[in-house]
């Protein structure tokens, strides 16, 4: 009998592929070749699983755009012989990944879940068991039409599915360690998986297209009182940073300085980009509210509204390596493509 889904499983290293080495108590690799051993329950869903790994599976601290390319072409090389993916990841970047392959793989209609776990797949209380099986299953999931239900790049993590643009990992030692801080979650899955079906992003486009070539040369400087001024000359060059990403307190506002105006105002007319977002996990940056972020319009900062920093500094490194002219990567950078702002 033909399965309902073919599901391919990525391995790119994290916690969750680490196991209890039976003699020694020490953690291992996880052979994934064993996967239906260890989650038995895989069996009884009406797919068929594969796994493969990434050419160096890593410590997700270690990732860099490479590794983001090497993901995303092993999707896209795939994309037409699975019904859906399930990348394993480690939590500590699995925000920033998630937001690089929304815009690496732009025109998706298939599911791309990233999962981890907060405790080794080996350890008794493990949430990588539950993590992992929903995200399978959801991978696999379709509507009436039989097309695939999610059609996007999304995070599952203890019992929520999160839009990936939109992500952010807020604990370090809860289970509960992901959120969507401006975006309601795509599903909560609970003794049934309660879709938000409204909210589930849909592409406009007709074919999958893969870009690559991100280009990391982006500052990130996070606003906070008293700061010393001329410490940003280093990050507001031009030779250095192609465009800078400010963290900016509440709405999008900045404390008035004089010297801070006159580096943004030359780190601008030399060619920069600068982008306005805010520290605050929830909300929307909003220049000209306050008199304070008035400099912020005066200047052309532009605005990242509600998006998270992993989404905004991702976007903004796609950007940077797609686009030739300033125009073409506003014009980008302002728009939202795959469900990572709104406006």
């Amino acid at each position: 009998m033909k399965p309902n889904s073919n599901v391919l499983i990525i391995y790119t290293g994290g916690t969750i592929g680490m196991i209890n080495n039976p003699k020694t108590g020490a953690l291992t690799a996880f052979k994934f070749d064993d996967l239906y051993k260890v989650i038995p329950e895989l069996k009884q869903f009406d797919y068929k699983l594969e796994v493969i790994s990434t050419s160096d599976p890593i410590d997700s601290s270690e990732m860099n755009i490479e590794n983001w390319a090497d993901i995303a072409n092993t999707v896209f090389e795939n994309y037409e012989n699975y019904d859906g993916f399930v990348i394993l990841h480690g939590t500590d970047t699995m925000a920033f990944t998630a937001s690089a392959l929304s815009f690496m793989l732009q025109g998706l209609k298939k599911p791309v879940i990233l999962t981890g776990s907060q405790l080794p797949l080996g350890q008794i209380r493990t949430d990588g068991k539950e993590n992992l099986i929903t995200a399978i299953e959801i991978a696999g999931m379709k509507d009436a039409n039989n097309q695939a239900l999610i059609q996007e790049v999304a995070i599952y993590f203890e019992y929520s599915l999160y839009r990936g643009n939109r992500s952010s990992k807020i604990s370090a030692n809860h289970f509960e360690a992901f959120d969507s801080p401006n975006l309601t979650p795509l599903a909560v899955a609970g003794i049934d998986i309660d879709f938000n079906t409204q909210g589930l992003y849909r592409t406009n486009k007709t074919k999958l297209e893969l870009f690559t070539g991100l280009n990391p040369n982006v500052g990130l400087i996070k606003l906070f009182p008293s700061m010393p001024i001329e410490s940003l000359k280093w990050t507001l060059n031009f030779n250095l940073f192609k465009a800078v990403i400010i963290e900016s307190f509440g709405s999008g506002n900045s404390f008035s300085s004089p010297r801070f105006y006159e580096l943004l105002e030359a780190y601008i007319n030399s060619g920069g980009i600068v982008i306005n977002t805010t520290q605050c996990s929830k909300g929307s940056v909003a220049q000209g509210k306050y008199a304070t972020s008035s400099m912020f319009s005066a200047l052309g900062v532009l605005s990242a509204r509600d998006s998270t920093t992993e989404s905004i500094l991702t976007k903004t490194m796609f950007a940077l390596g797609k686009y030739e002219t300033n125009n073409d990567r506003i014009s980008f950078l302002t728009h939202n493509c795959c469900g990572e702002m709104t406006i």
